[in-house]
């Protein structure tokens, strides 16, 4: 594919594509197929003028590189084709475009065309609307925003000025329509960023389990799911109890037990149990509807914040009507009356906190942040201490397995094999491991053991050839299941090394081999911990690792306080603690372990390849690439805390003032209500713009 280079800058890059007009697919494929590049940090395909824009973390210099990639691009490619998601939100936007100009076109038209008599006909007509919704609120005992809208439109055109009264309808129309969009695009991405991040499923053929592509998984297939993973698939329980977590299909915030005959959804979570699935619907069916209906019934969508500027907002009603009246009945003006209801509080405050709120949202997307809903934005932006865990989180996401030790029957590649065919079933950063040395060392794991049962936060335990396999911690391997090592190989257990973390492996009570796992810490993870320090936050890890391992990473990172060898509930307890003593938390992991001191914080963030149940009770989800991500979270909460103050500051001081104006007789209610409306439409696009400057985007890129 030729391009036709339009504007070029430093960071920046405007091209136009060989395409006389581009339809949604063609402009979707180009613009994640360019998004997918390393050094293209954004990219942007408009469909109707066929040009891109494109952004860069550094200087661009690669122009090789860029000429490379298009000349491979194809539209036919099935790699290109599957970067495109299921859903985008082009057709959507380009809909509300269209609207918003047909508002647009239509009133000029109407203002330049229509004799008087037909635009009075077309206000009048035009204001049904408005005052039905305020004699709506008034049968139901309400005196909320649409009264007074409908009041102030219809006293306009009482005293026949109709001019103002087709203003104020215009003006609430782009509104409606800016606050719509706005919202709708903000779910959308939302919704995109929950959609299921499914690759494999376990599909069963008789007494055999064979993990394939959740994509080849076809109607009527049995597939098994276990504990801590995510249902890929909606379909009947053939096999097996469950206790489901159904939060985000249904809402519902208690796990449900499921049996056999008993349906389950795509995108929930098992918290215990094992069952065999009969698929009814295949990959992609109906999943991004149920998750958009999911956020917009979310009351998690709502700030504190924005919950009280919008019980203000219905609250200011009243005194706008008492004042017209009184305005009234002291000047006996109409015009000075008016401004009272031409000039509301409500309009601006309700427009712009959802919209500053969810383009923050959306924003934090950009960085591979998923957030909730805005009342964790502003959690985080009150937070005043933030725990780790250590595995997978604090350390590297992909440890590695540098030694195994043995202590009696076994060989080493005896005790992979057997290590690897038990933790592929659960996977986590330490089962991963292990999975993948046995595969690099071409180790064959097939299936040789029963049914596998995971314990929380301690390890996995099966049966081979009738004898008991474990395969976990310490405090699982030796205090909860008391197993012993043999007499003579103390010594070498003794002499394991502390810098490494330990996966133990015992059969029949008896400890055959211990796994060494180095798990390193992430290159950025001292200067996050400086900068979250620098922010005002206490920084703690608690970590079910040992004392020695915990004290050097402490140590390393210069943590303000950590805890070794603690179990789920002992995280949850700390974060309880904290808020006995009027403390706000933020609590990340990436295991099922973490997942009740997620459920206890007041913002629960979860990484993006840990496990499922994990992802399922956080309130925020970051991906695995950077820690730079809670920092960069951290500083999108708090500059949205202050964009919503900055608003409030000037919708009232400003509201205020042109009530002011009004009632002395200044301003007229035609030019009120052209500035106050004029102002809410300003405040809500500004509402939309990006917190973070591109200074400091730049640094965080670095």
């Amino acid at each position: 594919m030729n391009y036709v280079v339009l504007h070029q800058s430093k960071y920046r890059l405007r091209l136009h594509l060989p395409h006389v007009r581009m339809d949604d697919r063609q402009a979707d494929l180009v613009e994640y197929y360019l998004k997918s590049q390393p050094f293209i940090k954004s990219a942007s395909v408009n469909e109707q003028t066929c040009n891109a824009t494109l952004c860069f973390s550094k200087a661009f210099t690669q122009w090789e590189q860029l000429e490379e990639i298009f000349s491979n691009f194809d539209y036919m490619d099935e790699s290109i084709q599957a970067l495109v998601p299921e859903h985008t939100s082009r057709a959507m936007n380009r809909n509300y475009q269209n609207r918003l100009m047909n508002l647009v076109v239509g009133k000029a038209f109407r203002t330049v065309f229509f004799p008087t008599p037909l635009r009075i006909a077309w206000t009048i007509g035009s204001s049904l609307k408005y005052i039905k919704a305020g004699l709506t609120c008034l049968f139901h005992g309400q005196i909320k925003v649409p009264v007074l809208d409908a009041v102030a439109i219809t006293s306009s055109m009482l005293v026949r000025d109709f001019s103002t009264a087709a203003s104020v309808m215009f003006l609430l129309d782009i509104g409606d329509r800016l606050e719509e969009w706005t919202h709708r695009k903000s779910v959308a991405d939302l919704a995109q960023t929950l959609t299921l991040q499914v690759d494999k499923v376990w599909v069963k053929n008789g007494q055999q389990e064979e993990l394939v592509d959740v994509s080849s998984v076809q109607v009527g297939e049995h597939i098994v799911v276990r504990t801590s993973n995510i249902i890929p698939l909606d379909g009947k329980i053939v096999e097996g109890v469950v206790t489901v977590n159904q939060a985000s299909m249904t809402g519902e915030s208690v796990p449900v037990s499921k049996e056999v005959g008993g349906y389950v959804y795509a995108g929930t979570v098992i918290e215990q149990g094992e069952c065999v699935i009969e698929v009814t619907k295949a990959s992609g069916t109906g999943k991004f509807d149920q998750i958009v209906k999911m956020i917009e019934d979310s009351e998690k969508l709502k700030s504190q914040t924005e919950d009280r500027a919008f019980h203000l907002a219905d609250r200011l009603v009243p005194y706008s009507l008492v004042g017209s009246a009184l305005t009234w009945l002291i000047t006996r003006n109409v015009s000075r009356a008016l401004a009272f209801l031409m000039v509301d509080f409500s309009c601006a405050l309700k427009l712009s906190m959802p919209l500053s709120v969810l383009s923050a949202i959306r924003e934090a997307g950009e960085y591979q942040i998923s957030v909730k809903g805005g009342k964790f934005l502003e959690a985080v932006s009150e937070a005043d201490t933030i725990v780790f865990d250590k595995t997978g989180t604090l350390t590297h996401a992909t440890p590695k397995v540098v030694d195994i030790v043995t202590f009696d029957a076994l060989d080493e590649m005896e005790a992979l094999r057997i290590a690897a065919c038990l933790e592929e079933h659960y996977p986590h950063s330490i089962a991963n491991a292990v999975v993948e040395e046995a595969k690099q060392r071409g180790i064959s794991h097939d299936e040789m053991h029963s049914k596998v049962e995971y314990v929380i936060a301690h390890g996995i335990s099966s049966k081979i050839q009738d004898k008991k396999a474990i395969i976990g911690s310490y405090h699982f391997v030796f205090e909860d299941e008391k197993c012993t090592i043999p007499e003579d190989k103390q010594v070498i257990f003794d002499a394991l090394p502390p810098e490494y973390s330990h996966l133990y492996l015992a059969i029949d009570g008896v400890l055959q081999a211990a796994i060494c796992i180095f798990d390193p810490l992430r290159k950025e993870a001292k200067q996050v911990v400086s900068s979250l320090k620098d922010m005002g936050l206490r920084v703690c890890m608690m970590t079910g690792d040992n004392e020695k391992t915990a004290h050097r990473i402490a140590e390393m990172l210069e943590l303000d306080e950590y805890h070794s060898e603690v179990l789920p509930e002992q995280k949850a307890q700390f974060i309880a603690a904290c808020h006995k003593q009027g403390k706000k938390v933020i609590m990340i992991g990436d295991g099922v372990n973490d997942a009740p001191a997620l459920s206890e914080s007041d913002c629960g963030i979860a990484i993006s390849d840990g496990a499922a149940i994990a992802r399922e009770i956080a309130d925020v989800t970051i991906s695995a690439d950077s820690l730079w991500q809670i920092v960069i979270l951290n500083e999108v909460s708090r500059a949205l805390m202050k964009r919503i103050s900055s608003n409030y500051r000037f919708i009232v001081s400003f509201n205020s003032a042109l009530i002011a104006l009004g009632v002395l007789g200044i301003l007229t209610p035609s030019s009120s209500a052209l500035l106050h409306n004029g102002s809410t439409i300003i405040t809500g696009l500004r509402s939309m713009t990006e917190l973070l400057p591109e200074e400091k985007k730049q640094s965080f890129q670095a």
